[in-house]
């Protein structure tokens, strides 16, 4: 077993889910280590994603557990990492951790929704606007830090423009579109390529107007990408002080809630396109 000297998010997944079904079944850790001939210091590194598991290993120790769900198994043995490198891995000491863990959490995901009540979703945002957002909140950057996350998130967008995309939904609130990040044209254009995203088959929009009433989520906007399995799904929520990654299931369930609540109070995607281009139309 090789030790990572820093295990991504998706490491640590896959080790927690094996605590979880450790824990299930009742057993401690020192007694999960000898039915691997392994000793309690390396099934704690396993399980919290420091050391990495085989396949053979992962599904022993799916047996001890009592685990009788195959499409679970099969999804935690996908999750085993394999020698091919992300284009994310490029960013890998240039960027922040969580930057990598958020594209790669991405590239596996089966669906993805969106909510933001501030800032236009970043898989919708045009190279100028994400470049003023950087510079604005990290004034301190020199123009080579900014380049590169501006770089990196236009490389994210390939979830959804690439040839097989996943299903993309966002709930946009209305103050998102109207603030100007950057100048008028730049922030006519954003709306533009969110019309001309909107517009695929695999991608829908909605709109919270301004005028909506009754409706007091503005404090639930989400990343949400779905796993292959609903309890295997994650919530990634930026705060004042980092990056978020939500993967409790009674958490899961609640966010999942919200998001349909929010997609009941907004506009539909006929209405949502035709409120976009007004606004456009006004810049």
């Amino acid at each position: 077993m090789g030790r990572r000297l820093q295990p991504t998010a998706r490491h640590m997944r896959l080790g927690l889910e094996l605590r979880k079904l450790r824990e299930a079944a009742g057993l401690k850790a020192t007694e999960a280590a000898s039915l691997l001939g392994v000793n309690s210091v390396q099934m704690s590194q396993i399980e919290s994603g420091i050391a990495g598991v085989s396949e053979e290993r992962l599904r022993r120790l799916a047996a001890h557990y009592a685990c009788t769900d195959e499409q679970l198994i099969a999804s935690l043995v996908a999750m085993i990492p394999n020698r091919t490198r992300g284009w994310w891995e490029e960013y890998r000491g240039s960027l922040p951790n969580p930057y990598l863990d958020l594209a790669e959490l991405e590239h596996h995901a089966h669906f993805r929704w969106d909510v933001d009540f501030l800032h236009v979703p970043g898989l919708l945002q045009t190279s100028d606007y994400a470049r003023a957002l950087f510079s604005y909140m990290n004034p301190e950057f020199p123009a080579s830090d900014v380049e590169l996350r501006v770089a990196h998130r236009m490389s994210r967008r390939v979830i959804i423009e690439r040839a097989d995309p996943i299903p993309y939904d966002t709930v946009i609130h209305e103050a998102a579109l109207r603030i100007r990040v950057g100048d008028r044209a730049q922030t006519r254009a954003q709306l533009i390529r969110v019309l001309e995203i909107s517009a695929a088959d695999h991608v829908t929009v909605r709109v919270i107007p301004f005028d909506m009433d009754r409706f007091a989520g503005a404090g639930g906007a989400m990343v949400y990408a779905g796993g292959p399995l609903p309890k295997l799904d994650t919530v990634v929520r930026d705060g004042p002080h980092g990056t978020v990654f939500i993967d409790a299931e009674a958490q899961l369930c609640r966010f999942r809630t919200l998001f349909r609540r929010l997609e009941k109070v907004s506009l539909d995607p006929e209405r949502s396109r035709d409120f976009i281009h007004m606004l456009a139309k006004e810049l």
